[in-house]
């Protein structure tokens, strides 16, 4: 099938690029020329494990291409995803500039019947946007306002489908090639009856083993995105807050999260405690959704305390040190190991390690982070979050090497589960930290075994020296 994406971004590149290692022919548009150019002469603007090699097979076999021209795009494909961004806007609501501005330009050249996808997440009531934008630039050119008409005198036509992606970083494209459901929101009338067929056909190489397809009205498809988001923000701020009163009652919570996920009415998805949730997802995502039901003249008190309690969470391991070492923490020196919001990616937006890094530095304090894939962007973006600090950004080295960040260091704060972080020499760390203090923000160790090290340990929710549960 002929395949456009509107969008070259982590969401556009992944679709375009597993779907065109199943066969269809995909062209991806994207205004950044610069991104078109490095795409085209084999490079990826993302880190998403396998991606590159995935989108340099498909580029060498001729299936998919990359083009800063929309009219390209739109005359290639019969099925057109839009995957632009929807960044938050400062009342907390989807910006949908984006959106709005590639629908324009799918209007303005398209001919034929197309199939126009919102991928990207966007509030309920999107479809409707989009497709008021396509009317208008049909009837702009001198085509009919009556789709009926249209069609009768073979005019171009359309239908909008949502197809909410899936899709977690780190693993976005198993989470697509072997997907646990496809959502398709399509309409009842013909034009939306045959798009639905078109998506169906599309999907199908990921859908032989299970009929993973569900379909709905367009609404409730761009709502279940949001939903989906916003149930795990929640469980990951509701683990949170009882891990925090874990610490208080000497309770342990691993051995909590244990107790309650193998109730199969809840599981142990995303029960893990931490430091808060970040990335281009949850936040924006829960942001948006309240905003869309202060719109309809509703609050949704859940959503209220998931964001607070997850802004607040972002300062506990700021409090676990000023608690061990006090408030001026001028003269010492903190290995950091993690700087993305999670492993796997490179993503630093919202990440619990900004929040803590700013409150240490403002404290005195000097780091020394690492970070296997997001050392570049973490510098791009802290030097504008220690901008307002004198000195703030040169308080903070970088190192490659994990053990090398160790030296001339106090302590060691984790604050991203990488897999390289799992097993350490604990005796090593010992030997390094002079302060021998480790603060694990994702409670990677056993207490126990840190103990034995001569390690003061501080994980979120644990007791020290507490035992796994058998």
């Amino acid at each position: 099938m002929r395949v456009s994406i509107f969008g070259s971004g982590y969401v556009g590149l992944v679709t375009g690029a597993c779907l065109a290692d199943t066969g269809n022919h995909v062209v991806g548009v994207d205004i950044d020329t610069g991104k078109v150019a490095l795409l085209n002469g084999g490079g990826v603007p993302i880190f998403e494990p396998g991606i590159d090699n995935l989108i340099a097979v498909n580029r060498s076999a001729g299936r998919l291409r990359f083009t800063a021209e929309p009219a390209d795009g739109v005359a290639h494909g019969e099925i057109i995803f839009i995957a632009v961004g929807t960044p938050p806007d400062e009342n907390g609501s989807a910006d949908l500039r984006y959106v709005l501005a590639a629908a324009r330009a799918i209007g303005a050249t398209m001919s034929g019947f197309k199939v126009v996808v919102n991928k990207s997440t966007v509030p309920v009531g999107t479809a409707d946007r989009v497709a008021a934008v396509l009317e208008q630039e049909l009837v702009r050119r001198g085509f009919s306002a009556d789709p009926e008409e249209r069609r009768r005198l073979g005019q171009p036509g359309y239908a909008v489908v949502s197809n909410p992606e899936f899709l977690k970083e780190g693993a976005a494209i198993a989470d697509f090639t072997r997907p646990d459901r496809i959502i398709i929101g399509a309409a009842d009338d013909a034009g939306g009856q045959r798009a639905l067929t078109l998506m169906q056909r599309l999907y199908a190489p990921f859908n032989h083993q299970k009929d993973r397809v569900l379909v709905m009205d367009v609404r409730s498809a761009e709502f279940t995105k949001y939903a989906a988001n916003a149930m795990l923000a929640t469980r990951i701020s509701f683990m949170n807050e009882l891990a925090n009163l874990a610490e208080d009652l000497g309770a342990d919570i691993e051995a909590v999260r244990h107790g309650i996920g193998s109730d199969p009415r809840i599981g142990y998805s995303f029960l893990y405690a931490g430091t808060g949730y970040g990335g281009s997802c949850f936040p924006k995502d829960v942001r948006a959704l309240r905003h869309t039901a202060a719109e309809s003249g509703r609050t949704l008190r859940v959503l209220e305390a998931v964001e607070a309690a997850n802004e607040a969470q972002k300062s506990v391991l700021g409090a676990k040190i000023r608690n061990h070492f006090g408030d001026d923490l001028s003269g010492l020196t903190f290995a950091l190991w993690g700087l993305a919001f999670k492993p796997n990616t490179d993503d630093m937006r919202d990440a619990p390690s900004r929040v803590l890094i700013a409150e240490l530095v403002a404290r005195g304090a000097r780091i020394v982070a690492h970070d296997p894939v997001a050392i570049a962007e973490a510098q791009r973006v802290l030097a504008a979050d220690l901008d307002p600090f004198p000195g703030g950004f040169e308080a903070v080295r970088f190192e490659a090497d994990a053990l090398a960040a160790l030296e001339g260091a106090d302590a060691l704060v984790i604050v991203t589960e990488w897999k390289a972080f799992r097993s350490p020499d604990f005796a090593a760390l010992a030997g390094a930290l002079r302060r021998k203090a480790i603060f694990d923000g994702r409670n990677m160790y056993e207490p126990d075994a840190v103990a034995e090290a001569g390690l003061a340990y501080f994980p979120i929710g644990r007791r020290q020296g507490a035992r796994p549960p058998r």
